[in-house]
């Protein structure tokens, strides 16, 4: 069993940059895909990137590509999501998702979920 925990959301002006953590525990990072969904009230959960398990392989939605980044650290069992360019759109709950399987824009491909972060961003 994986267990997820995110961290750094808060609160940034438009235009800001933020970087959110995601820590596992539990089994080795390195057999899991990873991605980032995120949630605005009112709305659906929305795919936002996700890194197979080497870290060579990335893929992006196309409302955040060129602006966020996501990484990894198998060594620290860390997934990092890098938010340049803020805008006030990207204001959501930010939740961290793995898998044993290849990287899917799918929130139902992903077995573990963390509690998530919130991420607002002011305009």
């Amino acid at each position: 069993q994986v267990q997820l925990v995110e961290s750094g959301g808060e609160l940034v002006e438009a235009g800001g940059s933020l970087r959110i953590s995601c820590a596992a525990s539990g089994r080795t990072l390195s057999n899991y895909a990873m991605a980032w969904f995120r949630q605005a009230p009112g709305k659906e959960r929305e795919f936002v990137a996700a890194i197979s398990g080497a870290g060579d392989r990335t893929f992006y939605s196309d409302s955040v590509k060129g602006r966020f980044t996501i990484s990894r650290d198998n060594a620290k069992d860390t997934s990092y999501l890098q938010l340049n360019s803020l805008k006030p759109e990207d204001t959501a709950k930010y939740y961290c998702a793995a898998t044993r399987f290849w990287p899917s824009v799918r929130g139902d491909n992903y077995d573990h979920w963390g509690q998530g972060t919130q991420v607002t961003v002011s305009s």
